[in-house]
């Protein structure tokens, strides 16, 4: 959530910032509904002090006298005004903070400008892609994939977008998911496992809410499938106030996701590129403001170790204003080189989301300075979602015999070289 105060004092700054994002925001909106509420704040304060006075004055007279008379049914009248008020300013106060969550964060001033995906600037690269083989396809299309990953059956089951992992195809998923977790914890992340389901406050914390209620799985009484660990994760300290010495914070979870993926169509969603069930391994900090954006590069170094021990190609995007989306002030995206499809995918976005969902939130620390409380930055990225990782494991170490060669990192949790498709 933006600060209230900075909207006040600077919409013209606020209104640049969102028009770089190239987000719809009625930040005009906002300010009026902002200034009927502090009108009924002032109007209630008054009405209250009047209604003091009068109680001060009653006090002074004899009871049964007419001037005390008069001074009861003043009160009377007082008190039902203030009554009236009252339940319109928090029906005001309701309706602006409702207005205000509509708005989305603002970019950093390091955030290059642009609307598409293709005005993301590639700031990182490690590893070459492999030149293209006779045996480099679409990992769906090795033969023998569908024993290993059973989307047909998936989708008789559930639906399309949730495949049974079977054999070998389901240990070399908990193998990662274990080489994730385990190198995270080296890295000094504590494991956390988390609820699976959210409810509407904690979705509304993180931003998932009022933003992305299509995209979201939800239950009858109103409680939330988990779209990323990064839901229940964050809202672990909301409305607690921290001691400063213990940012910064860094955790990590391991969840299954859930997302309906609406209007997803094409080649994009062919294989593992794209489902509505997958594994992956989230990272989270709670850190000073003062030192934000150094973690959000030592949370990017995290994951990229990851790719780089899986000797996996890949490269660093720096998104634009128009592809970061709603709640992150600054994001870097990685994608890793799939072979088979000769394409680009996206493994991880690690973003810094400033005071936006601590504000949401109230995920605050104490300051040794002053002694009052102040927002804590919240910053996440993934370490690493498993599906596409998977794919381009299985597309750069096809070999010529159908066999998958297996990263020297996972062989000691997956058991041996090779995983086999026949």
């Amino acid at each position: 959530m933006l600060d209230p105060k900075l909207l006040r004092e600077s919409p013209e700054l606020v209104r640049a910032a969102i028009d770089k994002k190239h987000l719809d925001a009625d930040v005009d909106a906002v300010l009026s509904l902002d200034t009927a509420w502090r009108s009924l704040i002032t109007e209630v304060e008054h009405l209250r002090s009047t209604q003091k006075s009068a109680n001060a004055a009653m006090a002074a007279l004899p009871k049964g006298s007419p001037g005390f008379v008069a001074k009861v049914q003043e009160m009377k009248t007082v008190s039902a005004a203030v009554k009236e008020k009252d339940a319109l300013l928090k029906q005001a106060e309701e309706r602006w903070h409702d207005a205000l969550l509509t708005l989305p964060n603002l970019p950093h001033e390091s955030v290059p400008e642009g609307k598409t995906p293709a005005e993301n600037q590639v700031i990182f690269e490690h590893g070459t892609p492999p030149a293209a083989n006779p045996t480099a396809v679409a990992h769906w299309e090795i033969p023998g994939f569908e024993k290993l990953y059973d989307f047909g059956r998936g989708a008789k089951v559930t639906g399309a977008g949730f495949p049974f992992f079977i054999g070998e195809g389901a240990r070399l998923v908990r193998s990662l998911l274990n080489f994730f977790l385990n190198e995270n914890a080296k890295a000094g992340y504590v494991e956390v496992s988390p609820p699976i389901f959210v409810n509407a406050a904690s979705a509304t914390a993180t931003g998932q809410l009022p933003d992305k209620e299509g995209q979201m799985y939800e239950t009858l009484d109103k409680l939330y499938a988990v779209p990323t660990a990064e839901v229940p994760l964050t809202n672990f300290y909301r409305d607690e106030i921290l001691d400063e010495s213990l940012l910064p914070i860094s955790r990590c979870a391991y969840t299954p996701c859930f997302r309906r993926e609406a209007g997803s169509y094409g080649k994009d969603v062919r294989g593992l590129n794209r489902l509505h069930q997958f594994d992956k391994v989230e990272l989270l900090k709670w850190v000073h403001p003062s030192t934000s954006y150094d973690e959000l590069d030592k949370l990017r170094g995290d994951a990229e170790n990851l790719l780089q021990k899986l000797e996996l190609p890949y490269r660093v995007l720096l998104m634009c204003g128009g592809d970061m989306g709603f709640a992150q002030a600054k994001k870097f995206d990685l994608e890793v080189w799939a072979a088979g499809q000769k394409r680009w995918l996206e493994v991880s976005s690690c973003s810094n989301f400033e005071a936006f969902q601590a504000r949401r939130a109230q995920i605050r620390f104490r300051s040794q300075a002053t002694g009052k409380p102040e927002l804590v930055h919240t910053l996440n990225g993934s370490g690493l979602a498993v599906p596409r990782v998977l794919a381009a494991i299985l597309e750069n170490n096809l070999q010529a015999d159908g066999r998958v060669k297996v990263p020297a990192v996972l062989i000691p949790y997956f058991g041996q070289e090779f995983v086999n498709f026949n």
